[in-house]
């Protein structure tokens, strides 16, 4: 496996800095193919993750992933699952693992703490059962799995989550609109269902949108 993991880039910079046997040790301890049980149950009780994908010109992007814990599925030792919910509309990450497939993830325990990175490569799901089990996902994206490694803690600042995003869909998929969806200024560009939810729940300007985020008001 060690030649295939590391690329000649990160070889190189370990072989300057003289860390290329304790890479390789790190390797052959921690990295392997599959999830075990431990690290199933650990990523099905994570409520966020972060994503990372690389688009066709090459740019890599890293999204926040949130949701209820149990959002991402681990359906083997080497097959996972989470949804893709109401979005911006820009399909940044979706877009880039319909190019080029490969992504990465990282789910971390903020009060442990404690994290594991996970990589392969995914395909999106756009209709059947799969995506009819997440109530409100638009897409689920299904990863077989390539490597998995738990990664050092350390700089990992400890903090707890009180509260979860008001923005998960409920049980039959149902989620308040976002308020950025509401502004004045977006109407003309929104979908028909977003553009009639927005009307329902009133417009807001541009200045009040701004003094609710800073006040934390969400809804």
């Amino acid at each position: 496996m060690t030649e295939s993991f590391f690329s000649p880039a990160q070889r190189t910079l370990q072989a300057t800095r003289q860390t290329t046997k304790l890479a390789d040790r790190l390797l052959e301890a921690s990295v392997t193919s599959s999830l075990s049980d431990d690290q199933a149950r650990f990523v099905e009780s994570r409520p966020l993750f972060f994503l990372a994908t690389v688009d066709a010109f090459g740019f890599p992007s890293c999204s926040y992933k949130g949701g209820a814990p149990g959002f991402v599925r681990v359906l083997s030792p080497t097959r996972l699952t989470f949804p893709h919910f109401d979005g911006n509309g820009m399909f940044m990450s979706l877009g880039n693992i319909a190019d080029r497939a490969k992504i990465g993830m990282l789910f971390i325990d903020f009060e442990r703490p404690e994290r594991l990175r996970v990589r392969g490569e995914a395909q999106l799901i756009d209709s059947g059962p799969l995506v009819e089990s997440y109530p409100g996902a638009q897409y689920v994206v299904q990863l077989e799995v390539s490597n998995v490694w738990v990664n050092c803690p350390r700089y990992v600042h400890q903090m707890t989550t009180d509260a979860a995003s008001p923005y998960i869909p409920d049980e039959v998929g149902q989620s308040p609109i976002a308020l950025w969806k509401r502004l004045d200024v977006m109407q003309d560009v929104l979908t028909d269902g977003d553009r009639a939810r927005a009307l329902a729940a009133g417009l807001i300007s541009i200045e009040t949108y701004h003094q609710m985020v800073s006040e934390g008001e969400l809804l």
